[in-house]
């Protein structure tokens, strides 16, 4: 094969008079391939087929069986036309078709792939796009969800961690998010979220519709298998991924909070944004001037319900600090209920049952929430398991006693029973036998 430059060497030469021999070896190539080329019969560029092409003589076959099944196997395919007369291998045969594109395309299967798009159009404060993304084996051993508010008119992401994915850390999540953003868009655009929307339906969850209407905002779901109508969250949340949680070195969720918040205060409003006549400007700045509905002085009252086990401090974890419980609960697991706005939580049984009731501390802050009630019987619990006696002897001999070698006997019945010799009776038929 010639290249474009060799082509062009190989005509000049040609027109200064040069034999085609010559011209052979000069560029290194058979005299046969010179004079294809100087004759117009193979094109620079382009390798010629040392065979026909194998596919030719079932390609109509082939086309109009995907035409007729978009899905149809490929295995399938070559099963019917090797008998057609198909002679190549199978991983052949499917280059052969990824080669010549002959496999149709199927919108409600591949989305916006492989068909054109657009860009959407966001006003101002319009819209705000709202998706979880989920990353296990956080530092700290636990799942991660964060909960990413993108307002698609400015690119401004804010981002919220959050331990459950239920209605209630929703809520929470989402309450925070816009706090963080400075207010409210007008509508609310999620994928279809079962704690946000009836499955199966566009229509909102009757536990969610007080929600937005606390913050005066509409819901609007995407549309079935349309994730690009909430494309500017979708690739919030591949920046996020990329460009924070590789590199994060938090080592509990608190810290990877503070974190999370800084970079996207910083590193993500920084990002540039360039208009077609040629000015830039940063999300930053978009952001502050983006027009947003006022919040609610206080979020919505939803009520978190998380397990928690007592530890041995008769003590339970809750977002960086301890609140304490009474004694003697070890081991065992509790709820801590949290309504949301308020500044207390409640340390309940499993039946329901209150146990404790703390204020709420800072998150993170590190702190060990104990009353005074809880202290003095923790004490008291305390004190009153000391032992002065010695410890225990686990060299010494001790047989089963008496009551334990009576109750074998029982538990074996006649099998347990001690064996007893009658000497009188024995002498007795001994001197008989005699």
């Amino acid at each position: 094969m010639l290249t474009q430059g060799e082509d062009v060497e190989a005509v000049a030469l040609h027109n200064r008079g040069w034999t085609i021999s010559a011209i052979a070896r000069h560029e290194g190539h058979d005299r046969k391939t010179i004079r294809a080329y100087l004759n117009g019969t193979r094109v620079p560029g382009e390798r010629a087929r040392p065979t026909p092409d194998p596919l030719a003589c079932v390609e109509h076959y082939v086309t109009l069986r995907l035409n007729d099944d978009p899905h149809l196997w490929a295995t399938t395919l070559y099963d019917e036309i090797v008998p057609l007369g198909y002679a190549q291998s199978y991983p052949s045969f499917v280059r052969q078709i990824r080669a010549k594109a002959l496999r149709p395309h199927c919108d409600p299967c591949q989305g916006v792939k492989g068909r054109d798009t657009i860009e959407i159009e966001h006003p101002a404060g319009e819209e705000i796009q709202w998706d979880w993304f989920e990353r296990r084996r956080a530092p700290w051993g636990a799942t991660m969800y964060v909960l990413l508010g993108t307002l698609p008119h400015s690119g401004r992401i804010r981002g919220v961690l959050s331990e459950h994915l239920d209605q209630p850390h929703l809520i929470e999540a989402m309450d925070a998010v816009m706090r963080r953003l400075g207010g409210t868009a007008r509508i609310w655009r999620t994928d279809r979220l079962a704690t946000v929307i009836v499955p199966g339906s566009r229509d909102v969850q009757a536990s969610f519709a007080p929600v937005a209407k606390h913050y005066g905002a509409i819901v609007e779901p995407c549309p079935p298998r349309r994730g690009n109508r909430k494309g500017s969250v979708e690739s919030s949340v591949r920046y996020v991924s990329g460009r924070w949680w590789r590199t994060t070195q938090a080592r509990d969720p608190e810290q990877a909070q503070l974190e999370l918040d800084a970079f996207l205060a910083t590193t993500g409003d920084a990002r540039q944004r360039r208009y077609e006549d040629g000015t830039k400007t940063s999300v930053g700045v978009l952001g502050d001037a983006e027009p947003l509905m006022n919040l609610p002085a206080i979020g919505y009252p939803a009520t978190l319900v998380v397990d928690r086990i007592v530890a041995d401090n008769a003590s339970v974890a809750f977002r960086g600090n301890r609140y304490a419980t009474p004694p003697g609960l070890s081991g065992t697991t509790v709820e801590v209920h949290h309504r949301l706005a308020s500044a207390s939580i409640e340390v309940r049984s499993l039946g329901g049952h209150i146990l404790a009731n703390h204020r709420l501390a800072h998150p993170g802050a590190g702190q060990l929430v104990r009353s005074p009630e809880h202290h003095r019987a923790l004490e008291k619990a305390v004190l009153a398991a000391f032992s002065c006696a010695s410890p225990c002897d686990t060299k010494a001999n001790r047989p089963p006693s008496a009551a334990a070698l009576e109750e074998a006997a029982r538990l074996l019945g006649a099998v347990g029973r001690e064996v007893t010799v009658d000497l009188a009776r024995y002498a007795e038929l001994a001197g008989a036998t005699r």
